[in-house]
């Protein structure tokens, strides 16, 4: 079965509550972590992979906490999948065509079916971004 990580759903609700805020106010970790019921110490790992990413700013100090650093019209789902786990592959042959066991990468029928397959599903993630979700 292929899933999407624990970690990068609660990307997602931690990136929609932010969403969900005024544009620029600060949101401290705790008040994220209560309200879409990720536990702390996930959210506290999470974080710093969607800061990098450039879609969460943070600011410290007493009033720190976190903010949307982008419009959420511009983050879509597949920047937070990617920001958690990396590009979308299906397969490890779409990785490296080394890895094919039969060695038959890009010529093999089963790779490039996967290849289709993944484009569709990249191009589906990309096709949705949080200010979507916000106007629901």
């Amino acid at each position: 079965m292929m899933n999407i990580n624990q970690a990068t759903d609660y990307a997602f609700r931690a990136v929609l509550y932010l969403a969900r805020q005024t544009r620029g106010r600060v949101v401290d970790a705790q008040t994220i972590s209560k309200a879409e019921v990720i536990p702390m110490r996930f959210l506290l790992k999470i974080m710093p992979s969607l800061i990098k990413k450039g879609i969460v700013g943070s600011q410290r100090g007493a009033k720190g906490g976190y903010f949307l650093a982008e419009d959420p019209e511009d983050i879509t789902f597949l920047d937070v999948v990617e920001a958690i786990e990396g590009p979308v592959k299906l397969n490890r042959c779409l990785i490296d065509p080394s890895y094919c066991s039969k060695d038959g990468a890009p010529e093999c029928l089963v790779h490039r079916t996967l290849a289709g397959i993944q484009e569709k599903l990249v191009t589906e993630l990309a096709g949705h971004n949080f200010g979507e979700l916000v106007r629901k």
